[in-house]
C-alpha cells in the first residue's frame, strides 16, 4: 500500500514526507481493527512531529506514517472484536488503549500507560489502510461523510474537551473569549454555543478568521492586530472581565491575556501549544485564576461530538488533497494558508 513516511526530522516542510510502498497491516491480535482509510485530517502537531517536538515524549523510531485524525471502513478485525465488523464506517480516537490500567479504568484515555499514538508513537493514517484496536473505534451512522468527519478525531475532540470544561463554570450571561479560529478554534466555537448561554468573543489576528466567527455565533470580534484585547474585552463586561478563555495559538502573547482578561476565579484553557506562561505568581494569587491544559480527549467525548455533528450544531470547514499532495499541505499549514482543516484523502 502507499503511505506518507517521515524518514528524518526537518523544518523543510516542502520534501518532509516520501510516498512509500510498504506492507498493509493486517490484525493480528484479538482486538485489532484494520481500516481503510478514506480520509486523515493534517494537523498543526504533524508539522511538529516532523520537526522532531514530539521525538522523545513518544519515543519515536522513524521511519514512520502520520496521520493521526483517521475516518474509514472496516477491512478487517480480530476474533475477539464484537464492537465493528467488516464493512463498518468508525472514526478513530487517536489513542489505542489498554482499558486495564489507572488511568483508563477511571476513563482518562490519554492517560493510559500502554497508550499506543498511531501516527504519533506508530504508524498512522496517512496511508490506505491503518491499524488500531477496538477501543479507539467510534461506529458511525449512515450517511456521514468519511472525509469530512476525520479531523474530528483529534481537532474536534480537543476542542470539544477544552470547551465541556468551560461550559461546567459557564452560567448564562458570563462571558467566554475564542482565541484563534482555525482549525480547532472553529470547532470549538460552535461547541460553546452548543453547549452553553455565554456570550462569546472571537479574537484573531486575521479578518476573514473573524468573518468566519461572526457566521458560527460569535457575539462579538476583535482583530488583536489593531486593537487593544484587553481594553475592548474591560469595555464589554463593563469592566468585570470573563470566566473563561479558550486558547487554540497558544504563543506567548495569548497566553499572557489571563491576568488582563479574566474575572476573579476564571480559567485560561490552553489548547494550541508552542508558547510559554510568563505569569508571576502573585498573577495567580491575586487573581485566583487557573491555566488549564487540554490533552485531546476520551473516548465518550468523541461519541458526544458526533452526536453534536449530527444534530447539525458543529460543521467542519475542511479541504481535501490526495496523498501526493502532502508536502503542500504542510508547507501550506506553515504559512498560515489553510482555514479549516485540511483532509487527506489516501
Amino acid at each position: 500500500m502507499r503511505a506518507a513516511r517521515l524518514h528524518e526530522y526537518t523544518d523543510e516542510m516542502g520534501d518532509a514526507l516520501s510516498i512509500d510502498d510498504v506492507d498493509r497491516p493486517e490484525a493480528t491480535e484479538g482486538d485489532h481493527v484494520v481500516v481503510e482509510i478514506e480520509g486523515a485530517g493534517w494537523c498543526q502537531t504533524d508539522n511538529h512531529v516532523i520537526e522532531g517536538m514530539w521525538e522523545e515524549q513518544m519515543n519515536q523510531s522513524l521511519p514512520m506514517t502520520l496521520g493521526h485524525e483517521n475516518a474509514g471502513v472496516v477491512a478487517e478485525t480480530g476474533e475477539d472484536v464484537t464492537v465493528v465488523s467488516e464493512g463498518d464506517a468508525v472514526l478513530c480516537h487517536p489513542a489505542m488503549t489498554c482499558g486495564v490500567c489507572r488511568g483508563c479504568r477511571r476513563g482518562q484515555d490519554m492517560h493510559c500507560e500502554n497508550l499506543v499514538f498511531p501516527g504519533l508513537s506508530t504508524d498512522g493514517g496517512f496511508a490506505e489502510y491503518l491499524l488500531t484496536n477496538e477501543r479507539a473505534v467510534v461506529p458511525l451512522p449512515d450517511g456521514v461523510d468519511l472525509t469530512e468527519i476525520a479531523p474530528h478525531a483529534d481537532a474536534g475532540i480537543t476542542a470539544y474537551h477544552a470547551v465541556k470544561k468551560a461550559a461546567r463554570e459557564l452560567n448564562p450571561g458570563e462571558h467566554a473569549v475564542v482565541v484563534g479560529v482555525g482549525g480547532l478554534g472553529h470547532i470549538g466555537l460552535q461547541a460553546l454555543r452548543a453547549m452553553s448561554a455565554a456570550e462569546i468573543t472571537a479574537v484573531d489576528v486575521k479578518d476573514e478568521a473573524l468573518k468566519l466567527a461572526h457566521d458560527l455565533g460569535a457575539h462579538h470580534t476583535l482583530n488583536s492586530r489593531d486593537e487593544d484585547v484587553a481594553d475592548e474585552v474591560d469595555a464589554l463586561t463593563d469592566g468585570s472581565g470573563v470566566e473563561q478563555i479558550l486558547d487554540f495559538v497558544g504563543a506567548d502573547e495569548t497566553l499572557d491575556y489571563a491576568p488582563n482578561l479574566l474575572a476573579a476565579g476564571g480559567d485560561h484553557h490552553v489548547v494550541g501549544y508552542g508558547g510559554h506562561v510568563h505569569e508571576p505568581a502573585q498573577a495567580l494569587v491575586n487573581g485566583d485564576f487557573d491555566y488549564r491544559g487540554t490533552l485531546v480527549g476520551t473516548y465518550p467525548e468523541l461519541q458526544e461530538l458526533v452526536a453534536l455533528v449530527a444534530a447539525g450544531d458543529v460543521e467542519l470547514r475542511t479541504s481535501r488533497y490526495e496523498l501526493d499532495e502532502i508536502n503542500d499541505v504542510a508547507e501550506e499549514l506553515e504559512r498560515g494558508e489553510i482555514e479549516g482543516r485540511a483532509v487527506i484523502t489516501p
